[in-house]
């Protein structure tokens, strides 16, 4: 084991579904979908505090093995406690190479609220 092995902990993706409201229009809920494994790390630096003040939301870095590809707006749930974030950034961007030894990808996420539909 790892120390990055040993802080991932139990995701569910949530999956968006519409379906139609009966009058016209639709409503959106989500179900839960694939389960992952991730280190979620709260980034409390001066930065980020700087950052949220100006209303800037990303203060969670989302680790996960490559195998995992989060895609910007993609929402989870993180087991444990039922905390919801949505992803900031795409996890095509900050990943390692295929030569590396650690298998891993990073993005940015927010914590979320599921819309009420």
């Amino acid at each position: 084991m790892s120390l990055l092995s040993d802080a991932m902990e139990k995701c569910v993706m949530l999956d968006k579904r519409t379906q139609s409201d009966g009058y016209g229009g639709y409503v959106s809920t989500y179900v839960d979908g694939a389960e992952f494994n991730a280190a979620i790390v709260f980034d409390s630096s001066m930065q980020a505090r700087a950052a949220g003040v100006q209303g800037v939301t990303s203060l969670y870095t989302v680790t996960t093995s490559k195998t995992v590809n989060l895609q910007y707006h993609d929402v989870f749930r993180r087991a444990h406690d039922g905390k919801i974030f949505r992803i900031t950034s795409d996890g095509d961007d900050k990943k390692t190479p295929a030569s590396a030894t650690l298998n891993m990808r990073q993005v940015t996420a927010e914590e979320w609220e599921l819309p009420h539909g």
